[in-house]
């Protein structure tokens, strides 16, 4: 145990400790401090940097306006899906598909939160995070830092043992845990870039949500083209594998495909992004009660999509309501139904059952969109998830349903 242990009555006290504050940390930020019952309790935020970047792009879908519809970016009320020859637009209504820029997103809440008095700030790198005082009754957490150490009731982290906005952190942990689970584990690995063109070339309504006409890299790999204007999209080359590429390969394949598709016209590029998303059911932490794991650490993410946003929203906003009512904490976001589906898929994709396109292709192909939206939402109902899952040949579907169920008996 370290030095700060024998000294931790000395130790600022806190009611809650919000450790990370990426996507998940300031989002539970944002709703304690809109909580009539809790915006005063006293909040300590830490992250080894609190200079935040753009360093990220959320898009989701949603029937209506959202908790933060001020920071929506651009919206699309139609998405396209291309696989070989098949292509098909969808009107997404009663949905609209949303993006928000990460940099919004962050300045939005610590603007906010920086003239709260109650909220409190240290840019360093955790160290520990320790339970004290375990008697049952009155737990507390020492959470330490090179220089400082800090308690509270509870902490509640989202610091992951990789970056996702970093191959580089994200190819060690893949090395240094290849057989830590027999759960499968996939990246969704990405490069993305807004470009810019000279001349009006896209259709603005349109959002080309999946284009698997591309190199697949023994994967399931696609193209993603959001068009902000008719000038400016974010084109992103997105991978769901369990091997990350180098960088020149995301750079070779977006600019063969912008110079595929565009080929009269040039461009810049205004933005750059790129990180690894994990697509797993394997738990990343072994905290428990007053320590608790949001975001990606706490299983936000839908496992067979990595989709992450509105997911974390309904988290936080689940834990703030808990505390206002003195509840016993559950971070629990996606149920079992929906968690035994993401857990097929997994395993369809992960074995190269069937390859990714067919499956979103079939999906697409065979549905509304509103309905796969729904579907991907975790929001479906049983009827409408077995005409989903109907989209899949049975041949496919059902051993591998039953491979998962026998896994988990």
């Amino acid at each position: 145990m370290s030095n700060a242990n024998s000294s931790t009555s000395s130790a600022p006290t806190y009611d809650y400790i919000i450790a990370g504050a990426g996507g998940a940390g300031l989002s539970l930020l944002h709703y304690l401090l809109a909580s009539p019952v809790l915006s005063n309790k006293q909040i300590l935020v830490i992250d080894q940097s609190l200079q935040k970047t753009n360093d990220r792009t959320w898009c989701f879908w949603e029937m209506g306006d959202h908790e933060f519809e001020s920071l929506v970016h651009h919206r699309w009320e139609a998405i396209s899906i291309h696989a070989g020859s098949f292509s098909k637009e969808l009107a997404t209504s009663p949905f609209s598909y949303k993006m928000i820029q990460g940099i919004d997103f962050y300045n939005f809440v610590m603007t906010a939160a920086k003239l709260k008095t109650n909220v409190h700030w240290v840019e360093a790198a955790i160290s520990n995070i320790t339970e004290i005082n375990a008697d049952h009754i009155h737990k507390e957490v020492l959470l330490e830092w090179e220089g400082g150490f800090a308690k509270a009731k509870m902490v509640f982290t989202s610091i992951l043992p990789f970056q996702m906005n970093n191959l580089a952190s994200a190819t060690k942990f893949d090395s240094n845990n290849k057989s830590a689970t027999k759960l499968p584990f996939l990246w969704q690995h990405f490069k993305g870039r807004t470009v810019t063109f000279n001349q009006p070339v896209f259709d603005t309504k349109t959002a080309r949500l999946m284009d698997f006409n591309v190199p697949q890299h023994g994967a399931t790999a696609f193209m993603y083209l959001l068009p902000i204007n008719e000038m400016q999209a974010l084109v992103e080359y997105t991978l769901f594998s369990d091997q990350i590429l180098e960088i020149s390969e995301y750079d070779k394949v977006l600019n063969e495909y912008l110079a595929k598709h565009y080929p009269d016209d040039t461009y810049t590029i205004q933005h750059e992004e790129i990180g690894a998303i994990p697509m797993t059911q394997q738990v990343f932490s072994n905290y428990k009660a007053p320590i608790y794991p949001i975001g990606a650490l706490g299983l936000a993410i839908k496992a067979s999509t990595g989709y992450a946003f509105q997911f974390i929203q309904e988290q936080c906003k689940s834990i703030v309501a808990q505390l206002e009512q003195g509840l016993t904490i559950q971070t629990n976001v996606h149920n079992t139904r929906h968690r035994f589906y993401d857990a097929v898929l997994l395993h369809i994709l992960f074995y190269h059952k069937m390859e990714g396109a067919e499956i979103f292709k079939r999906i697409f192909a065979k549905n509304e969109a509103a309905s796969v939206f729904k579907f991907l939402s975790n929001t479906s109902s049983l009827w409408e998830d077995i005409q989903i899952m109907r989209s899949l040949p049975t041949r496919i579907f059902l051993p591998a349903a039953i491979t998962v169920l026998c896994r988990r008996t």
